[in-house]
């Protein structure tokens, strides 16, 4: 599979770490301390993080990794504020991806790492380099792969009476109007945190747009082909049928019980459109703690007339990048990370697919497994569109999904709103 193009946009649920100014005392230049920045602020994650910075210190008596973990909702905010000043911005953080790690590495805000890589690295996470790869040059190291598709409860399918996933849009439209007539909220929606609305419009000019028009729409900003009004179109048929979550405008993606994650886990929505990330938000956040014992996962549907590649994937790649004025124990601590028995138990711990492919031998989910397919079968995948595009026109894209969701525009302003923003450079 070719990585054409992946974003850090990983997002696991969590609370608030505070981070006081930005940076830390113990900030960029210091050879014995390692200010360590990630999302992973709950559960087993975070307990990951904190064991593999203990694991780092031991190996390397002396040094200190202070850890700050962030709401992922809060994470590019403070890091882009952060790295205005290098000397006080983290040594080590979880790259943006796409665009915004172009936009960091022009500014000189991320290490050229491509030269520091431990043969680990560059021998099993070859496949997924591609994605840290800016102008030749690799500039984060990558611990999972994350594609996302459609996860959804076995059970409540089963009560609504429908005994095969869709495959096609039809198909999943008309399951979600069985399962409204079953009295079940068919789609969990997250639409207060905007990109988990607009994910639906992502997949849906995958789907409808040839390799062509997404390529030229994605990297030239042309959105002239009229696939991607079209895909708006298609998420408004949608919407029109009313199964969504009540209150999906405010309700949050991935933050506690009534959050869209939360839903899905305790059975209150039978299905999420989300990344590979899922299944730990969801163990996260069901009533006993315990991992969804129905959760089940299918592909996006192809869409009836659709011009888009059959099997196009679309995801990213979490990678971590090194501050320019860090020194070489930060550099150490991404290698570190890439190790097979931390890759290993970065798979367990964020129930995913780690990007070393030796490592994937630990990954037991049979949903997962599912996906590792799905990424062998696959020709290529797309970054997430907002990252692919940039923040500018992908805040835009964002906005707009959520004004056609809300009643308060249509399919044809969601492409003016990224033709306004590319032209505003």
């Amino acid at each position: 599979m070719k990585l054409k193009s992946l974003a850090a946009a990983a997002l696991i649920a969590a609370t608030v770490v505070s981070l006081g100014a930005c940076g830390s005392s113990n900030g960029a230049s210091d050879d014995q301390a390692i200010t360590f920045w990630h999302n992973a602020t709950s559960g087993d994650g975070k307990q990951y993080w904190e064991d593999l910075a203990a694991a780092f210190e031991e190996e390397n008596p002396g040094v200190t990794v202070n850890i700050e973990a962030i709401q992922n909702e809060d994470y590019e905010g403070k890091l882009t504020t952060a790295m205005q000043d290098l000397s006080s911005g983290p040594d080590v953080y979880m790259s943006l991806g796409g665009a915004k790690t172009q936009d960091m590495v022009n500014a000189g805000q991320a290490m050229d790492l491509t030269d520091k890589l431990s043969d680990t690295v560059t021998t099993q996470m070859a496949s997924a380099l591609s994605s840290s790869t800016y102008d030749g040059k690799v500039y984060d190291v990558p611990v999972t792969v994350q594609p996302g598709g459609i996860w959804y409860s076995k059970d409540l399918f089963e009560q609504a009476g429908i005994t095969e996933v869709p495959t096609t849009f039809e198909e999943l439209k008309e399951a979600c109007l069985k399962l409204k007539e079953a009295g079940i909220a068919a789609i969990a929606l997250g639409a207060k945190d905007a990109w988990p609305a607009a994910h639906w419009y992502y997949w849906l000019s995958l789907r409808e747009c040839s390799s062509d028009a997404y390529a030229a729409g994605t990297e030239n900003q042309d959105f002239s082909d009229a696939c991607w009004v079209k895909a708006g179109e298609d998420l408004q048929e949608l919407a029109d049928l009313d199964v969504f979550n009540e209150g999906y405008l405010t309700t949050t993606a991935q933050q506690g019980a009534s959050s869209s994650a939360g839903l899905l886990a305790n059975h209150q929505a039978a299905m999420e459109l989300m990344g590979t990330w899922e299944p730990g938000v969801v163990k996260d956040l069901t009533e006993d703690g315990e991992a969804m014992e129905d959760l089940g996962f299918f592909a996006f549907p192809s869409v009836d007339g659709g011009e888009g590649e059959d099997g196009a994937l679309m995801g990213a790649a979490t990678g971590f990048s090194v501050n320019p004025e860090s020194g070489d124990i930060a550099v150490d601590f991404v290698n570190f990370m890439a190790e097979k028995e931390w890759q290993e138990k970065y798979a367990t711990a964020f129930s995913t697919i780690p990007a070393s492919e030796e490592a994937r031998e630990a990954v037991t989910d049979e949903n997962l497994l599912q996906i590792i397919e799905y990424l062998n079968d696959s020709s290529e995948m797309q970054l997430w569109m907002d990252a692919a595009l940039g923040s500018n026109i992908g805040n835009a894209l964002n906005t707009g999904v959520v004004n056609l969701l809300s009643g308060q525009g249509s399919a044809e302003d969601i492409v003016t709103a990224m033709e306004d923003a590319a032209a505003k450079g």
